[in-house]
C-alpha cells in the first residue's frame, strides 16, 4: 500500500488529531476523525443502516482544505 499523507487538523496538537491521506494501490481516501456520538450516529441511522464494516466519525471543517487536497492528488494519481 502506498500510504500518502496528506495532512492532520490544523489546530490540534499534531497527535491524535483528525487526518487524511490517499492510499493509491487502493484507491481510497482515508480519514482519522472523532467517533460519532450516540445522538449523531442515530440521525445517520435515519438515512439508512451502517454495514459494521463501516463507521461514521465526524472532521471539523476546518479539515476541508485537506480532504480538497486529497481529492486532487487522487485525481492526479489517475485514481477512480
Amino acid at each position: 500500500m502506498a500510504l500518502l499523507f496528506i495532512a492532520k487538523d490544523p489546530n490540534t496538537n499534531g497527535t491524535q488529531c483528525p487526518t487524511a491521506w490517499v492510499d493509491d494501490e487502493a484507491q481510497e481516501i482515508v480519514v482519522q476523525g472523532w467517533k460519532a456520538g450516540d445522538a449523531l450516529l442515530t440521525q445517520c441511522l435515519e438515512s439508512g443502516s451502517i454495514p459494521d464494516s463501516e463507521a461514521v466519525v465526524k472532521l471539523p471543517i476546518r479539515m476541508v482544505p485537506a480532504i480538497r487536497e486529497a481529492c486532487d492528488v487522487a485525481d492526479r494519481l489517475g485514481v477512480r
